[in-house]
């Protein structure tokens, strides 16, 4: 693995290039004391597999590995090369093709079950991730969708289809047996339906014959977005935990938004399978809560919270390959998603979930990853540099085996649970984006 150590200031010359002229404060950490770097330790270098069996790898084990597999054995290495050569890789003759390709092995590997119909693409292996996320599923089916796996993205989609209840809304994670039964009492995470019909749209857009098999995912998950918004106030939705699983009084931008891109996502989906009425409430719903979002969050410059100041990264929610904002709206986003950037760096060169995290020095890479799949999504072309700074750092970031890990801590050394599913999937997105062609 090559080691760069990015340090907030390159960052931050990264940004100001595509701000133009403005001049950039320095963060609050700059002159912060020091943090314990070892506050949240690395978990694995790697996630080895034989015979089916799921091992945790430190660095004296990474050479037992079959050369460019997560195999410890022949027969394995052999499945998963012959996986891997079924689809694409994206980003050929990058310098982002071998962090892309371990991505897609490790999102192989993390995705449980050989049911041919369905799958449980957990979070990551540690025990305390080893659970299914349906947001963070969502994401991988996405990105197996965008590399040529659409068997994989649908089974992924099953699972979360079977654990759904009639109601839509999902709980915050589930167990990977497929009993559909929850590890805890967390309970529903409000951003889960609006990101599974996002997804649906990406895995039918590559497969379009598989919209008829997630009717029920579809109908059911377009209800609870509805449903979320007749509970809520001035046309956002009822307040809920959003990604930062924080209880909160407020409805966020992570839970108002995620529901805007999956009502403008199914709308289409509900007219091709003859759903007029649903389609027009949803057309009508999210024309709305887009207005809302304008007039609630606009104003603060899209803080996290209705009625706060400070931003957090579901900024990159309102924006491609999410949604496409308004040529009105847009302006006021970008400049927000610029600031966020800004305001959630951290020592290491990343950035965490929000500006009033916790003051720890940590970077958490999904985060990170998200404003590197928007700025490679985005019209501009200096941000598209702002895409490739991003990918370098994760790239420079990852552990010895070459996983990425869930964070990065403040000496720049990577901790938590590596590898992280949800950042393997934007990471694969990120570059799936930047490496297209351009639009005729």
């Amino acid at each position: 693995m090559r080691r760069r150590r990015t340090s907030a200031r390159t960052v931050a010359a990264v940004l100001a290039g595509a701000i133009g002229a403005a001049a950039l404060a320095a963060p609050w950490w700059v002159s912060a004391p020091g943090r314990d770097p070892t506050r949240s330790p690395l978990h694995a270098e790697a996630i080895g597999v034989i015979a089916e069996q799921r091992e945790v790898l430190d660095a004296t084990r990474l050479a037992e590995l079959r050369p460019g597999t997560r195999a410890l054995d022949d027969a394995t290495a052999t499945t998963q090369l012959r996986w891997l050569a079924g689809g694409t890789v994206p980003g050929a003759g990058t310098p982002w093709q071998p962090m892309v390709r371990t991505a897609l092995l490790d999102l192989h590997v993390l995705t449980l079950g050989t049911d041919p119909g369905e799958a449980a693409a957990i979070a990551a292996w540690s025990t305390r991730w080893r659970f299914v996320w349906p947001r963070d599923a969502a994401f991988v089916a996405a990105a197996y969708a965008v590399t040529g796996h659409p068997d994989d993205a649908a089974r992924v989609l099953a699972f979360l289809q079977r654990v759904q209840p009639t109601s839509g809304r999902f709980q915050a994670r589930y167990l990977p047996d497929g009993s559909g039964g929850v590890p805890d009492e967390r309970g529903e995470e409000a951003d889960g339906a609006g990101w599974t019909l996002w997804a649906l749209a990406r895995v039918t857009a590559t497969d379009p014959a598989l919209t008829g098999r997630f009717h029920p995912l579809l109908v059911r998950s377009t209800r609870a977005c509805l449903d979320s918004l007749a509970a809520g106030r001035d046309g956002l939705p009822a307040p809920g935990l959003d990604y930062w699983e924080v209880p909160t009084g407020r409805v966020t931008l992570g839970v108002a938004a995620p529901a805007l891109a999956g009502l403008e996502a199914a709308v289409p989906l509900l007219r091709d399978r003859g759903e007029t009425e649903l389609a027009d409430r949803a057309e009508r719903a999210a024309t709305d809560l887009d207005r809302a979002i304008t007039s609630v969050f606009a104003p603060s410059g899209y803080p996290r919270e209705a009625g706060g100041v400070h931003r957090d990264a579901a900024v990159t929610f309102l924006l491609p390959p999410f949604r496409t904002p308004s040529a009105a709206t847009y302006p006021a986003i970008r400049r927000a998603w610029l600031s966020a950037q800004q305001e959630l760096l951290r020592p290491a060169g990343g950035l965490a979930p929000g500006a009033r995290w916790r003051a720890d020095g940590i970077s958490w890479t999904p985060e990170t990853a998200l404003f590197a799949l928007t700025a490679a999504a985005s019209s501009e072309p200096s941000d598209h540099a702002v895409a490739r700074h991003w990918l370098d750092w994760l790239d420079t970031h990852r552990t010895k085996g070459g996983a990425l890990p869930e964070k990065v801590l403040r000496d720049g050394s990577p901790g938590s649970a590596a590898p992280l599913a949800w950042t393997a999937a934007l990471t694969v997105l990120t570059v799936a984006v930047l490496s297209a062609p351009p639009a005729a």
